[in-house]
Formats: structure tokens, C-alpha cells, sequence
């Protein structure tokens, strides 16, 4: 039997490859090929459903097909969309929205609207996560060759971390990660994640942060300032080096003005914000709101947000996880606004999530899969899903972020 296929792709699928099935109707995946396409692939990983192939040739290319910018794009597996003009990257992120709400979370019609395009879809990134090569250096992964590869180029990164990387110079065995990033000031920082928790000794002769990261994404500080500062809608925030903060600040400010606009506050109301970070939505919502409790995990996080929203007087922090958190508050909130890393919401938050009886809920993700996952849930807690907005956080990647509107039934 040839593992050789010719195929008519039809869709994009969620993680980023196109969608074909062969004659047996099996859905074939195969990475940067268009919809509208006829590909010739190879199968590399065949299962009884579904199989992964290779793309070979583009028999029949779509006209939306254009050349990729980067001389990496298709090795270095940081950028999956180079190869569709953008127009065509928004639409197939909003279909994808759309598909896991039906297939994962069985919401039949459900009003997603066109994803929001990102006013800087190159360039954009303020942060360029890298890992050390087997040569030596630093460089980004390869599913292709099943390892890190070094780079010379990344357009969707701001020039400034492309220049610091062929810059630096560290030598550390015990290196698994290092994460460069930008301040809206042009400061940089490189955030070190070593196997050893003891902070290496280093020396730099070109003007940059270093932090080591510590397993439990606390930092501390081995050269320089122990953060960055970002600006999002004219407002300042630090984001120390653990700390998770969105890679286009442009975007950014769509999230907060999505999330405003859903929340439709009237400066009555009382919020309750879990995953709250630095306190990139809660300065806004602040401003809004009568009150605001928060809880975020991450120490640093939390220090973060009391330097960010200093004169905040209507906002209670709290440090420590949701699960064990949250059961034990007295507040009654209006609504609750949920921002979870990308594997979303764990079984015991969403429980007391759904305990709390707000009658409306935003939910900001970073994964379709999961908010469809945990959306299933809260349709069963008796909330239904208003409005979802898509918001192109990382132009020329899959990934997607979505803001979204629920409300608890009579």
C-alpha cells in the first residue's frame, strides 16, 4: 500500500495544518497547504481516523498562496500561516473558533464574529522564547529535524530582540530556556530557566537584564532590573521575568477594549477576576467597576499588579490558586472575568466558578480547544454563550485568542 496520497484540502484545522480527506473519507492533516488546494503528500503517521502527512507538491495552488517572508518558515515550527495572505489567516482562525465551539463544545449556533486583525502582523512580538542548539548557541524548534535550530532571522519578532540574539554570548550547561524580552522603553531582558535553582555567575559587556527563573516562575535578579515595563492603552505595567504578558501590545489593547465592551460596566457593579496576572485587565476594569477581587497564582505576578495599579483603592488581591481560593471568599460578584493559561480551567475551578451564580461571565483564552472544553461545562452550570470574539495575538502562527461573552439562564 503507497503512503503517497493526492489530495483536495478543504479546510484549516485547530493547530495550524490543512485539512484533506482521502478516499476512504479519513481526514488527512498536512501542514501549509491552503484550502482550495489539490496537494500531493506523503503519510508520515497513519491511525485508523485520521493520519498526519507531508506536503510534497502543490498540484493546484490557491490564489491566496504567497511567499513566506522568513527563510526558515516550514523549519523552524515558530510560524505556520507565512504562506496565506493575512486576509485569509483571519478567516481561517474564525472558522477554526467556530468549529471547535460545534465539534468539542456542541454549540450548534453560536455567534463568532470575524477575528479582529492585528494592526502590526509582522514585528509585532515582544518576547522571543529560545533554547539552546546542539552546536551551540541559541535557536527556536524543529519538528522537521526534531530539534532546536538556530536562526538568523524571525519577521514576526520586534528587530530589537533579532539584534540582541546574535549579540548574546552565554555559555551555561544547565540552560533549558532562555526568553528575551522588550520594554516599551527599549530595555531588554533575558530570562534564564536552568535546571540548578543556584543563579549562575555571569558577565555581560552590552547593556541588558538578566533573571533566572525558578521552577515555581518566580524570578531573581542576576544583572540589571528584575523586569520589563510594557505599555498597553497609555498605561505602564512591569512584567517580571515568570510573569506571563501578551507578545503584541497592540493586540493587547483589543483585548482589554473586547473584554470593556462585553463587561458594558456602570460603575456599580462588583467583578471577580481570576488569572488576573499583572494587572493588565484590572487596571481597567478598575476603572469601571465599584470593586474588583483578583486572585492570581504567581507571587511575582501579584507584586506586579500592587506597583502597576497603585492608587487602586477598590481592588482586593489575592495570592494563591483559584481552586483552593475562591470557595472560601464572601463576595457576591456581578460578573467574573476569567483570563486561564492556554490549557484552561481545571475541573475543581470550574466548579467554583459555576458556584458563584454571576449572572454574566467573560472568558479570555488563548485556546479554542480548551474554551470549547470548559465553555461544555459552563453550558452545563446554565450558562449560554452570547458573543465570541476572535483577536489575532500572533499573526502568522495558529494560535488564537479569543474574548467571550456568557450568560446565565433564568
Amino acid at each position: 500500500m503507497t503512503n503517497s496520497l493526492t489530495l483536495q484540502v478543504t479546510a484549516v484545522a485547530n493547530g495550524g495544518a490543512a485539512l484533506g480527506r482521502d478516499p476512504q473519507g479519513r481526514a488527512i492533516f498536512v501542514p501549509y497547504a491552503i484550502p482550495g488546494e489539490t496537494v500531493r503528500v506523503t503519510l508520515v503517521d497513519e491511525k485508523a481516523h485520521h493520519a498526519h502527512a507531508q506536503l510534497e507538491e502543490v498540484l493546484t495552488p490557491a490564489a491566496e498562496r504567497i511567499a513566506p517572508q522568513c527563510r526558515h518558515f516550514g523549519m523552524c515550527s515558530g510560524c505556520h500561516f507565512q504562506h496565506m495572505r493575512y486576509e485569509v489567516q483571519l478567516q481561517a482562525k474564525e472558522d477554526i473558533v467556530r468549529d471547535q465551539l460545534q465539534r468539542i463544545g456542541g454549540f450548534k449556533q453560536i455567534n463568532v464574529r470575524p477575528t479582529l486583525p492585528n494592526p502590526q502582523p509582522w514585528g509585532y512580538s515582544i518576547e522571543l522564547p529560545l533554547s539552546p542548539t546542539p552546536e551551540g548557541g541559541f535557536g527556536l524548534w524543529s519538528a522537521a529535524q526534531q530539534q532546536v535550530i538556530p536562526i538568523t532571522q524571525c519577521p514576526i519578532t520586534h528587530p530589537d530582540l533579532v539584534a540582541l540574539l546574535q549579540a548574546i554570548d552565554l555559555e551555561l550547561p544547565d540552560l533549558r530556556k532562555m526568553t528575551l524580552r522588550l520594554g516599551d522603553d527599549g530595555a531588554m531582558l533575558a530570562a534564564l530557566e536552568v535546571e540548578d535553582v543556584e543563579p549562575p555567575e555571569l558577565e555581560v559587556d552590552f547593556p541588558f537584564s538578566v533573571a533566572i527563573v525558578l521552577p515555581d516562575k518566580t524570578a531573581a535578579s542576576l544583572i540589571g532590573d528584575n523586569y520589563i515595563v510594557q505599555s498597553v492603552k497609555g498605561r505602564d505595567f512591569r512584567v517580571s521575568p515568570g510573569c506571563t504578558f501578551p507578545p503584541s501590545p497592540a493586540a493587547a489593547a483589543q483585548v482589554v477594549d473586547t473584554v470593556l465592551d462585553f463587561a458594558a460596566l456602570t460603575g456599580v457593579e462588583t467583578l471577580l477576576e481570576l488569572y488576573s496576572g499583572v494587572g493588565l485587565l484590572t487596571a481597567f476594569l478598575a476603572d469601571a467597576a465599584v470593586e474588583v477581587v483578583a486572585i492570581e497564582l504567581n507571587e511575582d505576578a501579584a507584586a506586579d499588579t500592587a506597583v502597576n495599579l497603585p492608587n487602586a483603592d477598590n481592588v482586593t488581591l489575592y495570592a494563591g490558586w483559584v481552586e483552593d481560593i475562591l470557595p472560601a471568599l464572601d463576595v457576591r460578584p456581578d460578573m467574573v472575568i476569567v483570563n486561564p493559561p492556554g490549557k484552561g480551567l481545571t475541573r475543581e475551578a470550574l466548579t467554583a466558578v459555576t458556584r458563584q451564580n454571576a449572572p454574566r461571565l467573560i472568558y479570555v483564552s488563548s485556546d479554542p480547544a480548551t474554551l470549547a472544553r470548559d465553555g461544555k461545562h459552563l453550558a452545563k452550570a446554565g450558562y449560554q454563550p452570547i458573543v465570541v470574539q476572535p483577536i489575532d495575538m500572533r499573526p502568522q502562527t495558529y494560535q488564537i485568542e479569543t474574548v467571550s461573552l456568557w450568560q446565565l439562564s433564568d
